[in-house]
This record gives structure tokens, C-alpha cells and sequence, in this order.
């Protein structure tokens, strides 16, 4: 039996180079298929990062902006002490 396929494959070396062009083939669409699998998760992956940091700068944008609002607040009332402390030192002083 081994001298038959040992002289079919002697007989037909077209077959053989066939064979071999179609197994390789093979890989090659078994490879670029998993290439562009794992290129599309990656893109998902980046896209879902770059949505996070949009969210993430959005919320520092938003908490920035009720830090300058508490920081204005807060220079209105100290200017509103230091007004209601000169009126109070000037009529201290009239008092005198």
C-alpha cells in the first residue's frame, strides 16, 4: 500500500505543489482572519477608552466650573465681612 501512494505522489508532483498551495493558503486566510479580529477588538478597545477619557473630561469640566463658582462665592462674602468690619471700625472710631 505505502508503494502505491509512494508512486501515485512520484506520478503527480502538480498534485503535490497543489496540495501544499492549498494548505498554505489555508493558513494564510486562517491568519488574516485572526489579524483582523484582533484588530477590530483593538479599535473597540481604543474607542471605548477615548469615550471614557470624554466622560472623564467632561466631569473635571463640570467639577471646575463649581470650583470657580464656591471660589467666587466665597471672595463675595469675605468682601462683603471686610465691608460690614471697615463700617463697623469707622463707627467704633466715631464712638471714641
Amino acid at each position: 500500500m505505502n508503494e502505491q501512494l509512494t508512486t501515485a505522489a512520484e506520478a503527480d508532483p502538480a498534485g503535490i505543489w497543489a496540495a501544499a498551495l492549498g494548505t498554505g493558503g489555508v493558513f494564510v486566510l486562517l491568519i488574516v482572519i485572526v489579524w483582523q479580529i484582533a484588530a477590530t477588538w483593538r479599535a473597540r478597545m481604543l474607542a471605548a477608552r477615548e469615550d471614557q477619557y470624554k466622560a472623564l473630561t467632561d466631569k473635571y469640566a463640570q467639577l471646575l466650573e463649581d470650583n470657580v463658582e464656591l471660589h467666587r462665592r466665597t471672595l463675595d462674602e469675605l468682601t462683603q465681612a471686610r465691608q460690614s468690619i471697615a463700617s463697623m471700625e469707622k463707627m467704633m472710631r466715631e464712638v471714641e
